[in-house]
């Protein structure tokens, strides 16, 4: 097979082009119909709330693009500059101990969500397994030393929240990394296109300066995208929903914590400074709610979701949601009966 015949057709991504203005058009839409279904819904009037969207979705998306950019860079060095057999060489052999380091991994690359999808694309283009791969970055969000650092400053240890974050998002990220090893196939697990990724970076001709351009154009093309059209629906979804109302249900042990995964998938913080967001609610919301947005944020928020979709199916990033918001639900209710 020539590396012409490797390439995506056309129509693909034509197709992708389509869904991506079709997405924006339901999203104007769904502004004009709510506003005009509840005009009193909202403080606001449409168009402040849209110039508020488009500032919310700008924002998301400078505060993300570093740490995209850093972790482009790390994936190359891993798959380009690091010597083969260097980093197997420290792995255990036995898969569950192998997941179990990896998802230790994130605590000596300090990028936030954003930047460890490209980073966790190198590992898979370097041959790490997709559960391996699936347990370091749902982890690395969660266990980057900056984020430990800033949740220790905005919580301390009180009510156990930064415990629980670490030893929290830990087991999740082995969880969803034994489930999926037991998958008959995970390669079936990546998109085609990924896959296709996969092939051209393998057979790129040249040396290794050649070949981490091609791969920084290659990466780059695959995750800007998502990145915007990620931030969008971030900022678009804040303005849609209003957050008096999942304010007014704080109170309630097991409602707060709905509410506050609901906010952490809506918001998009990055993860580096979403305990400082968090600590703005302590006195309203339960701890256990904070430790689930503290959770569920960094994993499946709109952004990164979009992120993992230019890797994962559709099917097991719906698998990944329904695991981490049932575990982060459980995680919340034992620490709010603990607290």
């Amino acid at each position: 097979m020539t590396r012409t015949d490797l390439r995506p057709a056309a129509p693909t991504r034509t197709a992708r082009t389509l869904v991506a203005l079709s997405i924006g058009a339901a999203v104007v839409l769904a502004l004009f119909v709510v506003d005009w279904l509840a005009p009193t819904l909202f403080p606001a009037s449409l168009p402040t709330r849209a110039q508020d969207g488009l500032t919310l979705a700008i924002s998301v998306l400078i505060e993300s693009l570093p740490f995209v950019m850093l972790g482009v860079i790390l994936s190359i060095a891993v798959q380009v500059w690091v010597p083969p057999g260097v980093i197997e060489r420290w792995m255990p052999r036995r898969a569950w101990a192998r997941r179990a380091v990896l998802s230790l991994l994130g605590m000596v690359v300090p990028v936030c969500e954003c930047g460890n999808v490209p980073f966790a694309r190198g590992l898979l283009m370097r041959g790490f397994s997709v559960p391996e791969t699936m347990t370091f970055l749902i982890a690395a969000p969660i266990v980057n030393p900056i984020v430990i650092i800033t949740t220790h400053q905005a919580f301390g240890f009180s009510d156990g929240i930064l415990v629980a974050r670490l030893v929290g998002g830990y087991l999740i990220a082995n969880l969803i990394g034994w489930l999926y090893s037991r998958h008959p196939s995970p390669d079936a697990l990546l998109t085609d296109r990924f896959r296709v990724t996969c092939e051209i970076v393998v057979h790129e001709p040249g040396g290794k300066g050649r070949r981490s351009l091609a791969q920084f154009v290659i990466e780059l093309r695959a995750v800007m995208p998502a990145l915007v059209i990620g931030s969008a629906l971030a900022g678009a979804v804040q303005v849609l929903i209003p957050r008096e109302a999942l304010v007014a249900i704080g109170s309630n042990p097991a409602l707060s914590i709905v509410a506050m995964m609901a906010l952490a998938m809506v918001v998009s913080i990055c993860s580096n400074v979403d305990a400082f967001f968090a600590l703005s609610f302590a006195s309203t919301f339960t701890p256990g709610a904070i430790v689930a947005f503290l959770l569920v944020g960094p994993l499946i928020d709109v952004k990164m979701l979009a992120l993992m979709r230019t890797t994962f199916t559709t099917r097991t990033l719906a698998g990944i949601v329904v695991v981490v918001l049932l575990s982060a639900f459980a995680i919340g209710t034992v620490v709010n009966l603990l607290a």
